[in-house]
C-alpha cells in the first residue's frame, strides 16, 4: 500500500517565513498543533504530514505574498480547501505552510445571460447552486461531498452527473492563478472557445495544486431543466446492471445521471436510510429535460433493463422522493462504515472503456471476496468509473496487505482494459505506483512542466512525483 512520502525540511527557511508571515497576517496566521493535525487529516489511510503553519489569505494579493515569501525562502506551500480529497492531497511531506482558501469564499459575478460565473477558490459547490437557485440555472459537477470549488478543479473532480455534463475540465472556461514565484495569471478570457496559445486552464485542472494555486474559477452554468424524473431498479447480478448500462448509452438515451450500488451498498443504504430496496444490485437514474421528454427516456430505460433481467422498476418525478434516494447514494460512505463498525475506509477508484465495465466490476468483486475482504462497490458507471471502499482494521498487518493486495490489484486491472488508475481522485501519494504503469513515458514529460513552473519545487512537494 503506498506510504506517505518523506522528503528532507528546509528547517532554516521554514522558520524565517514562519515569523515574516506570522508578522503579516496576525490572527489568520495558526501554528497550533490542533489547527496543524486539522489540515492535514485525508480520509485515507496515509499517514497525515501535518503542515508547520495554516494562513488563511482573503485575496489573491494575499495569496501572491504568501508564495512569494515560501518562494524567497524555499518553503513549500500546500493549498486546502475542505479537506475532502482521498489521496493524501494535502500532506506536507517536507512540513511548510498551508494555505487555507476557505475564507476567499466570494461569488464575484455570475453572467446569466452567457451562462458562466465566476468565483473565488473557497466557495462550495453547495453554496454556489443555493446562490443560482433564484436565477434558475445550476452548477451541474457533484462529486458527493459539498467540496471547495477551488478543489474540484485542482483535482479534476467529477461525479454523479459526469455522464451528462462532463467534468471539471469540461466546466472550468478560465482560471486566475498564483505561480510558483508569485505572479498572478490568468489562462483564458470569459470566451467559449479560445485557441489562444496553450491550454494553460487544463494544464492546471487537475495538476493537484504541482503548479500554482488557484485563487479564481471561470465556470460554465446550465440552466434548471424544466422536468427532472428518477428512476431505479434492481438486478439479479452486477453483470445484469452493467449489460444495462451499456445497452442505455450506446443507445444514447440522455441520463443525467446513472449510478451502480451493489448489494452490500444497497444493505447499507437500506438500513442507514431507512429504505427497503431489494438487497441486490441496484441502478439509480435521472434524467432532465421537458415533461414529455424525461417520462419517454425513463420508460426507454424501464424496457432496456427489463430485457437486462432488471425487476422492480419504479420511477418518479417529486423532488421529496428524488432527494430520497439521492441522500441515500451521497451517504454511502457513512453507510457503508455501519457494515463494519470499528472499520476504517480505504476509497479507492478507477475508471474503464464502457464495454469492459462488466468484467472490471464482477472481477474487483471476486478479488475482495477470494481475499476475504468487505469492499462495497458503487460507481458512475455512465462513464466506465466504479469505487470500492475497503472496510478493513488498520491494526492487522494481514488485512491490511489484502487491501494492499486488492487496491494494486484494481489499478492494474484498470490499466490493463486501457483505462485509469483513477477516474476522478487523482494521484496524490496514494496512486503514485501506477502512474508510470500508465502513462509510461509522458510521465517524463510531466515532469518537466513541474519544473519548468515549479523550479524550486515548492507547489505541494511530493504528490504526482516523489519529490
Amino acid at each position: 500500500m503506498a506510504q506517505a512520502v518523506e522528503l528532507p525540511r528546509n528547517e532554516e527557511g521554514i522558520a524565517t517565513a514562519l515569523g515574516i508571515l506570522k508578522q503579516q497576517f496576525g490572527d489568520r496566521f495558526h501554528t497550533g498543533q490542533a489547527m496543524r493535525d486539522q489540515h492535514a487529516h485525508t480520509t485515507t489511510y496515509i499517514k497525515p504530514q501535518a503542515p508547520d503553519a495554516v494562513v488563511f489569505p482573503t485575496s489573491t494579493k494575499e495569496v501572491s505574498d504568501i508564495i512569494k515569501v515560501c518562494a524567497i525562502h524555499h518553503v513549500p506551500v500546500i493549498g486546502y480547501g475542505t479537506g475532502t480529497s482521498l489521496e493524501g492531497h494535502v500532506n506536507a511531506p517536507a512540513g511548510g505552510i498551508c494555505v487555507d482558501l476557505s475564507t476567499m469564499d466570494k461569488i464575484l459575478s455570475v453572467n446569466a445571460d452567457d451562462l458562466d460565473c465566476v468565483v473565488q477558490p473557497g466557495v462550495t459547490r453547495e453554496q454556489l447552486n443555493t446562490y443560482l437557485r433564484d436565477r434558475g440555472l445550476f452548477f451541474p459537477i457533484d462529486p458527493g461531498a459539498n467540496a471547495s470549488l477551488g478543489g474540484m478543479a485542482s483535482t479534476r473532480a467529477s461525479g454523479t452527473n459526469a455522464v451528462r455534463y462532463g467534468t471539471m475540465k469540461d466546466n472550468v472556461i478560465a482560471l486566475e492563478a498564483v505561480m510558483a514565484d508569485g505572479r498572478v495569471i490568468r489562462t483564458a478570457q470569459r470566451a467559449k472557445k479560445t485557441s489562444a496559445g496553450y491550454d494553460l486552464t487544463r494544464l492546471l485542472v487537475g495538476s493537484e495544486g504541482t503548479l500554482g494555486l488557484i485563487t479564481e474559477v471561470t465556470l460554465k452554468l446550465q440552466g434548471i431543466p424544466e422536468a427532472i424524473r428518477a428512476a431505479r431498479m434492481s438486478f439479479p447480478s452486477i453483470d445484469a446492471a452493467c449489460q444495462a448500462v451499456m445497452t442505455t448509452i450506446q443507445y444514447g438515451i440522455p441520463v443525467a445521471r446513472i449510478e451502480l450500488m451493489d448489494e452490500l451498498n444497497v444493505r447499507a443504504a437500506n438500513a442507514y436510510a431507512g429504505l427497503d430496496l431489494p438487497e441486490t444490485p441496484l441502478l439509480l437514474l435521472e434524467f432532465h429535460g421537458s415533461d414529455n421528454a424525461v417520462v419517454e427516456q425513463a420508460e426507454m430505460f424501464g424496457a432496456i433493463a427489463e430485457d437486462a433481467g432488471g425487476f422492480d422498476f419504479a420511477t418518479t418525478g417529486t423532488a421529496e422522493e428524488r432527494n430520497k434516494l439521492w441522500k441515500a447514494r451521497h451517504d454511502l460512505y457513512w453507510a457503508t462504515l455501519q457494515l463494519r463498525p470499528g472499520a476504517h475506509g480505504i476509497s479507492t477508484d478507477v475508471c474503464v472503456p464502457i464495454s469492459r465495465l462488466a468484467e472490471a466490476v464482477t472481477g474487483a468483486q471476486a478479488k475482495a471476496a477470494a481475499l476475504g475482504l468487505l469492499a462495497p462497490i458503487v460507481g458512475h458507471v455512465g462513464d466506465g468509473n466504479f469505487h470500492s471502499l475497503v472496510l478493513i482494521d488498520l491494526s492487522d498487518a494481514d488485512e491490511v496487505a489484502r487491501a494492499e493486495e486488492f487496491t494494486a490489484y484494481l489499478a492494474d486491472e484498470a490499466i490493463a482494459m486501457e483505462g485509469t488508475c483513477t477516474g476522478e481522485h487523482g494521484i496524490g501519494q496514494g496512486k503514485m505506483p501506477y502512474l508510470v504503469k500508465e502513462l509510461g513515458a509522458a510521465v517524463e514529460f510531466m515532469a518537466a512542466i513541474k519544473d519548468a513552473f515549479d523550479p524550486l519545487g515548492i507547489m505541494n512537494p511530493g504528490k504526482i512525483f516523489k519529490r
